[in-house]
């Protein structure tokens, strides 16, 4: 039977824009809960677990986000803004519960709602799993990131992959990191939102087919592919006190098949499912090993699935405003790529303008030029990748040839200006010629870029006159600095809630927005009201960290003592061996009863390493079996402790670094690109040790010479010990200290049942030392006795502590964010209004 069309439909009526907004005070609250409850789980009071209490305290909270997220997405349309989509491998986005809260400024009115149900917020918030997206510094920044362009109102996405198992979850069993799978989404992700209708087809393998139409155009079809489905999942991002939602879409891998029907009915059901598996196997962990070539086939996939899944949907985004019109894409869209393992999207971006939309070449380039943003965050040659020529023909063949074209036009250019250079050639080229062609997608991301930037002065100084040399000759005005940064909203007002508040009682709650605005602390940094309640917020969160640690490894260590951390990716340029050199070092002082006025200490130690980086795992079995020996010696008391928190994540970061008194940041000079664990522990008023490497070169300006205890050599005298010859063994023949410290690690004493353990750890140290950890050994033994002896002053040590928080203005995301939008991405903040009734 035929129906007429309603011609006045009540669908207007139920559109968000007529709906009322949400109220958030605590009786609404528990009402939403309640109902979420029952109608979202099935579940009462008799039947509810403590996730069901979480779930459905997220889903009300989830729907306050909503209202906005929608207005937030609507409003961008409307408006016509440009928009930036930030590609990263990695977002470690920690817990997002206590995040929404704060941002919707709903925390109170939430606690109060729970407490009157019989629920404990604290409690729900420790229920809540980690998201298993990123490993260190790079997926937290993104996160960081992410906050900031809410709260500044910028029309931003981010693109990731939706890990199912994440990195790993790190064990420690007899002092060795083992890696078990991280369930994260056991119990679900209340947060996010499928969304089945944006489904893209992404390619690997096949041939290309070259042929020419009747006006003489040469086209190329990628045919004969095995195509994978790419499905997205939404999380909402809030910024804090506005009504801006911006959006974090992840993809995972499906099959474009579930399984072969034919297998499966001729009872061959492994085989059925074979390629379902295969398929999905892309978006199940972050960063599989690339120790051998199926990892490292897999690693690519990853990379070309998410740079494709997000530039098919960025395009789709544009052409339902502006159709054909291609030449607009950069006004309407800024894409940046966080880091080099999104380079794939210069050539994708060029295929999908030349091949699908039939757009010539060199039109198609200046779109693609003036779109992307690249960020470099290392020096490090692991993570300037390379991939062989070879398996990116036979998985990406397209692409493969659209890199060589581009290379061929660039080099063309390139060879004008440097008439006869063959060897500058050579650096430039996309190619690296040798006994096996490999593909360098630092180069690629930088020729394919409007903008090249580095994330710390010095940083950016060492890509523009060392690593990038020949880049930077040719087009200086593509690079420049924008110095990585923190939200405050993380990693003061929500992980540090008792310093926030003491805080803004003295100064007002502007820095939560601006965070220049915290300097005014300075002027109280010497009073001694203030000084007496700074250190009881820091007592009283260093006897949160003793719980944990008593709670997780059943050590009981000293409230009184320094507090010594480092807790990031363990990396043998991160240096936590020489962290470990001098524990050693102050055990041997005890020992031999030179160290009666050592100022006692706990030094805690936290991070991953790669599963395939010996190395860095042999130090952790290093830490946790000198931690073993020291810690159970009868004549060290309680002067030395040392402690290896497994499984490093946000959420753990969160109670380590409110605790800190001493924040390691060690590394060698020249080596890390900023670092911001070193902002996070300043800003919660740790002091610091370190060399003058990446942001700590800007933190030292910032807080002054005599508030932060810098060491050892600077990124030029590390460059000329290692070109003028470095002979370790020198040291170790000159150095009483250094020869105590690795004789006690080539003897044995720490692995009795194999003395030839940690024999790899000496001899690297003795015969490359690469490092330089025995170069710096005596000067990083020197700052840390001005480190002990400044801390038994404790006027001094609380003076210097306001200072450094003070002082961390600069180090804000939003102050980077804002620098990132004005100057490259060249976008402008979008009010969010709701005009709503409530």
């Amino acid at each position: 039977m035929n129906k007429k069309k309603n011609p006045n439909p009540l669908l207007g009526k139920l559109s968000p824009a007529t709906n009322k907004i949400l109220r958030s005070d605590a009786e609404s609250l528990q009402q939403d809960f309640v109902n979420h409850l029952e109608f979202s789980q099935a579940k009462d009071k008799y039947s509810a677990t403590t996730h069901d209490f979480l779930n459905s305290l997220a889903f009300t909270v989830r729907d306050r986000l909503f209202e906005r997220w929608i207005e937030t997405q609507q409003t961008y349309y409307k408006k016509d803004a440009k928009r930036v989509y930030y590609i990263s491998m990695e977002y470690m986005i920690g817990r997002l519960l206590c995040n929404a809260l704060i941002n919707l400024g709903i925390k109170g009115e939430t606690e109060k709602a729970m407490w009157e149900l019989g629920l404990d917020l604290e409690e729900l918030k420790e229920a809540e799993f980690d998201a298993g997206l990123g490993n260190g510094g790079l997926g937290r920044l993104a996160a960081c990131f992410l906050d900031s362009m809410a709260t500044l109102e910028l029309p931003a996405y981010g693109y990731g992959i939706r890990y199912e198992y994440g990195i790993f979850s790190q064990k420690i069993k007899d002092g060795w990191q083992v890696e078990a799978p991280d369930s994260w989404l056991r119990y679900g992700n209340p947060w996010e939102i499928e969304r089945p209708e944006y489904l893209y087809v992404v390619k690997f393998y096949g041939r290309v087919h070259q042929h020419i139409d009747k006006d003489g155009r040469v086209f190329k079809d990628w045919t004969d592919t095995e195509d994978i489905v790419a499905v997205a999942y939404d999380t909402p991002i809030p910024g804090y006190g506005n009504n801006t939602v911006n959006n974090l879409r992840l993809w995972s891998a499906k099959a474009s098949r579930d399984f072969n029907l034919e297998y499966f009915n001729d009872g061959d059901y492994d085989e059925a499912v074979q390629d379902k598996i295969a398929s999905e196997v892309i978006s199940k962990v972050l960063y599989p090993r690339d120790d051998f070539i199926k990892g490292r086939e897999l690693r690519l996939k990853q990379e070309y699935f998410l740079v494709s899944a997000t530039l098919q949907d960025i395009m789709r985004r544009f052409k339902k405003i502006y159709k054909t019109q291609f030449e607009l894409f950069p006004d309407k869209a800024a894409i940046q790529l966080n880091d080099t393992h999104p380079s794939l999207a210069i050539p994708e971006l060029m295929r999908l303008l030349i091949d699908e939309e039939q757009l010539p070449w060199e039109k198609a380039w200046e779109i693609t030029k003036n779109t992307f943003g690249y960020t470099n965050h290392t020096v490090m040659p692991e993570a300037l990748e390379t991939w062989r020529v070879g398996l990116m023909e036979n998985l990406l063949p397209r692409h493969v040839q659209i890199i060589y074209e581009i290379n061929h036009l660039f080099l063309r250019k390139a060879a004008e200006k440097f008439k006869g250079d063959i060897a500058r050639m050579r650096r430039l080229s996309i190619i690296e010629e040798g006994h096996e062609k490999r593909i360098r997608m630092a180069n690629l991301a930088i020729i394919g870029s409007h903008s090249v930037n580095g994330v710390a002065a010095l940083h950016t100084e060492i890509i523009k006159h060392d690593i990038f040399q020949d880049f930077f000759e040719i087009w200086s005005e593509k690079f420049n600095n924008k110095t990585n940064g923190i939200t405050q909203r993380r990693w003061l007002l929500q992980s540090n809630p008792e310093l926030a508040e003491l805080i803004s009682e003295k100064i007002g709650s502007e820095w939560i927005t601006d965070l220049y605005k915290i300097k005014e602390i300075e002027k109280s940094a010497k009073d001694e009201k203030f000084q007496t309640d700074w250190q009881q917020v820091k007592q009283n969160n260093k006897n949160i960290l003793a719980d944990c640690i008593q709670e997780k490894l059943g050590i009981d260590i000293n409230l009184n003592s320094i507090f010594d951390c480092q807790i990031k990716r363990i990396h043998e340029y991160k240096r936590q061996l020489l962290n470990v050199l001098h524990v050693i070092y102050l055990y041997n002082q005890i020992k031999t009863g030179l160290g009666k006025d050592i100022v006692p200490r706990t030094v805690i130690f936290s991070g991953k390493a790669a599963p395939a980086y010996h190395m860095a795992k042999l130090i952790i079995k290093l830490i946790n079996n000198t931690a073993q020996v020291i810690n159970n010696d009868p004549d060290i008391g309680g002067k030395l402790k040392i402690v290896f928190l497994p499984n490093y994540s946000v959420s753990l970061a969160e109670i380590i670094i409110p605790a800190a008194d001493l924040s390691e940041q060690i590394s060698t000079a020249g080596m890390e690109a900023s670092g911001t664990g070193n902002m996070k522990f300043a800003l919660n008023g740790a002091l610091t040790i370190g060399t003058l490497d990446g942001a700590n070169v800007e933190m030292k300006e910032e807080v002054g010479d005599d508030n932060i205890f810098i060491f050892g050599l600077t990124a030029d005298e590390v460059l000329a010990h290692r070109s003028s010859g470095y002979h370790p063994k020198e040291i170790y023949n000159s150095s009483k200290n250094v020869k105590n410290v690795l004789d006690r690690i080539n003897s044995g004493f720490f692995s009795p049942q194999q003395a030839e353990l940690f024999r790899p750890i000496a001899d690297t140290l003795l015969n490359s030392d690469y490092y330089l950890l025995l170069a710096d050994f005596e000067a990083y033994i020197t700052a840390q006795r001005l480190v002990e002896n400044t801390y038994l002053d404790k006027q001094k040590w609380t003076e210097m502590s306001i200072i450094n928080a003070a002082n961390m203005g600069k180090f804000s995301s939003d102050r980077t964010i804002k620098e990132y939008a004005d100057e490259i991405w060249r976008i402008k903040p979008v009010p969010i209004k709701m005009e709503r009734e409530k």
